[in-house]
């Protein structure tokens, strides 16, 4: 079988990958980028805190960036998802659920998080249009109106200490943790309700149903989404794997290289927490550094 060589290949498309993709496009080095299509925000209507594009939706500034990339002649953009990745002793194999083979010399991985809620009825469906996890991105249009924080553990805290600033805050507990008196005190100093009732289920726009029959209705809804990788492959590649907060990410340095010579990461695959303009400022330096590595191997 002939495997196509390539200098660089990310695997991932969204912002990070794109982002990443041209550095390595504008040194004019052979890449291929392998996308599944998948970007994490793909249920938002618009997105928000990336200069430039506020406000805009996310698939656009998606799409835009893709075209700008796959402009540059030496680009190779698939659209399908990768199933296997190995090293070998020139670099990196990749293998595609459609049977491809290809080799490159670099790997940026760039494939992402999937973000798992809590069990709670209408929750999944709401998610990215009334019940978000970021703030800075959604807060604001929620003019200053009723938010819900709907409590996980006790990092919801952080949550419902945050968002008076975009509204009049709920912290639903839903039985997930017992403030402290410390904890207690400054909820009330920052204006924060507490609803101690089990929550049954979200319904209409993003109203609140509790156990006893309850129905508070809010504007808007944060929670806390556990996350893992969208694939396996870092840890085919025996990348260090490293557990945050809220999940695991890849470990890597300041230049986004991984504890595996020759592979890097960025975006939310490899950050404890992140969002589009992270995402495009990782990328574009582990796209770089993976041009550098090519240059000087040994520095």
């Amino acid at each position: 079988m002939n495997i196509e060589p390539f200098d660089a290949a990310i695997v991932g498309g969204s912002y990070a990958g794109l982002s990443a993709g041209l550095q390595l496009a504008r040194a004019r080095r052979r890449l291929l980028v392998i996308d599944a299509g998948q970007r994490r925000n793909r249920f938002a209507a618009s997105s928000h805190g990336f200069l430039g594009q506020d406000g805009r939706p996310p698939q656009h500034i998606a799409a835009d960036a893709q075209a700008q990339l796959r402009a540059y002649p030496t680009v190779r953009w698939l659209d399908a998802s990768v199933t296997e990745a190995t090293r070998t002793e020139g670099g990196f194999e990749l293998r595609t659920h459609q049977g491809d083979a290809f080799s490159a010399t670099r790997l940026v991985l760039a494939t992402g998080v999937v973000d798992q809620l809590p069990p709670i009825e209408g929750l999944a469906e709401r998610w990215g249009r009334a019940v978000f996890h970021c703030p800075y991105c959604h807060g604001y249009e929620l003019q200053q109106g009723r938010i819900g924080v709907l409590a996980r553990s006790e990092l919801s805290m952080h949550h419902a200490l945050m968002l008076p600033d975009w509204g009049q805050v709920t912290l639903f507990l839903d039985e997930a943790f017992s403030p402290s008196e410390q904890q207690l005190r400054e909820l009330d100093a920052r204006g924060v309700a507490i609803e101690r009732a089990r929550v049954r289920r979200v319904v209409e726009h993003a109203t609140v149903e509790l156990e006893d029959g309850r129905r508070l209705p809010m504007d808007g809804l944060f929670t806390l989404s556990w996350t893992r990788s969208a694939t396996p492959l870092a840890e085919q590649l025996g990348c260090a794997i490293d557990q945050g907060p809220m999940g695991e990410f890849v470990r890597t340095d300041a230049m986004k290289a991984t504890t595996v010579p020759g592979v890097f990461a960025c975006g939310d695959l490899a950050r404890a927490a992140g969002n589009v303009a992270l995402a495009v400022g990782d990328g574009a330096l582990a796209g770089a550094a993976a041009h550098r590595s090519l240059l000087f191997p040994s520095g």
